[in-house]
């Protein structure tokens, strides 16, 4: 396609490269598909982790705490553990 024909092919798309915009959509599509895969296989895991007997709320929460600093966790398990006394737990 030689320059002339790729301007033209803008302008008749109000200015927009249509294979461009096509190619992200599809990309952010086939990603999204794959989202939707890995949730699903997650899914899996957390009714194998019950099956087997353990708390899978507690296990997200273990998985959560991995993803923080170790002073983050620190500082929120001394707040927690304050709390608690404050309300006499």
């Amino acid at each position: 396609m030689d320059q002339n024909n790729v301007h033209e092919d803008a302008a008749a798309t109000g200015g927009i490269a249509a294979d461009r915009l096509r190619s992200i959509i599809e990309r952010v599509e086939r990603l999204e598909e794959e989202r939707k895969a890995l949730a699903g296989d997650i899914k899996d895991i957390f009714s194998e982790a019950k099956s087997a007997g353990f708390d899978v709320k507690v296990i997200k929460q273990i998985i959560k705490l991995r993803k923080q600093e170790p002073a983050e966790v620190e500082e929120q398990e001394t707040l927690l553990d304050i709390y608690r006394r404050a309300l006499g737990m």
